[in-house]
């Protein structure tokens, strides 16, 4: 059977980004689920290779097509962004920023043009990418840019557990205020076709509640009264299946458990704190509502550690294993 073919960004080269790739290409699990092309700096990924210990032959390639796709054999389309002789791990740098803009966007080209089933991010710096003058916040922001989509949607799995977000990078303040009876309903709807892309057709949507206890009918606040009830109520008229509000305080402990197939979070840390508390290393992002499928790792890029070849490449190996999960769902 044919194996996806998954697009790998380097990351940032001054973070642990390079040695998690290196990790994940070396792993029996992730070279049986798929083929990779990873994409970077030859200098980066050699430095990563020696700094793991691993035993992998790096092959520089134009095309994907061109790979040679045998057990210990990186391959890399090589982008030479990085002079070594001013390279230094964990520093904020505007060539390292640069650079990984570059693989996100040559990677992005190649999946759009269908030379891969799917693409897999390692982690960026804001600070370095702003340094760098790119005019994105970060990767949502990027990949909404190069595949003209308009506000893609966040997915979250972790152990078969899946959250999408009302609502992302906004202050608790103003969340409050966004939390409508349309947006809920415009999200669900999208949401519910994500899913389906994916595959996901059966079982149930929960949209979490907003106030303690979902609000106890207005003694602890009327969002769910007035907003999230009533867009619960006229989504399941038009026929989906969808339940809500459902207390924040046992929605995900139930989506866990299998009884809803997704949970709709409200708000950022709502659904992050629930997913990373049941497997932090096993929270992986999927960016959805796009013409291509993108996972990632949910961290960062740990200047601290990198380089030392002791980052746990766990979260990349999910990340991409996710992606040759669903990408046989996209077709190129």
């Amino acid at each position: 059977m044919k194996k996806p073919l998954i697009a790998v960004t380097l990351g940032d080269p001054a973070g642990i980004g390079p040695e998690i790739v290196v990790r994940t290409i070396a792993d029996k699990a992730v070279f049986e689920a798929a083929d990779c092309i990873v994409i970077g700096d030859a200098g980066a990924a050699g430095l990563a290779v020696k700094a793991v210990g691993a035993d992998l032959k790096i092959n520089c390639v134009e095309d994907p097509a061109d790979g040679d796709y045998a057990e210990g054999v990186l391959n890399l389309i090589d982008l030479k962004n990085i002079d070594m002789a001013e390279f230094e791990y964990g520093k904020v740098s505007a060539m390292c920023g640069r650079a990984a803009y570059e693989y996100i966007e040559k990677g992005i080209k190649l999946t759009m043009e269908g030379k891969a089933d799917a693409i897999s991010t390692a982690p960026i710096n804001k600070e370095a990418i702003r340094a760098a003058g790119v005019d994105f916040i970060g990767h949502t922001e990027i990949f909404a840019a190069l595949t003209n989509t308009h506000d893609p949607l966040t997915m979250f799995e972790t152990n078969g557990m899946r959250i999408f977000f009302l609502t992302r990078h906004v202050s608790l303040r103003d969340m409050v205020d966004m939390i409508t009876k349309e947006r809920i309903i415009d999200y669900v709807e999208r949401c519910t076709e994500a899913l389906a892309r994916l595959g996901v057709t059966e079982g149930t949507m929960a949209v979490a509640g907003l106030n303690p206890h979902s609000g106890e009918h207005g003694l602890f606040g009327w969002e769910e009264v007035n907003e999230i009830a009533p867009a619960v109520a006229e989504l399941r008229e038009r026929g989906y299946n969808v339940e809500g509000p459902v207390s924040a305080d046992s929605v995900f402990h139930l989506a866990a458990l299998g009884r809803y197939n997704s949970v709709l979070s409200l708000y950022h840390d709502q659904g992050h704190i629930a997913a990373k508390t049941l497997d932090f290393d096993r929270t992986i992002a999927i960016t959805n509502s796009m013409p291509i499928l993108r996972t990632s790792v949910d961290h960062g890029t740990a200047f601290d550690i990198a380089g030392k070849g002791i980052a746990s490449a766990v979260s990349m190996i999910e990340s991409v294993k996710l992606a040759a999960k669903y990408a046989p769902h996209f077709t190129r």
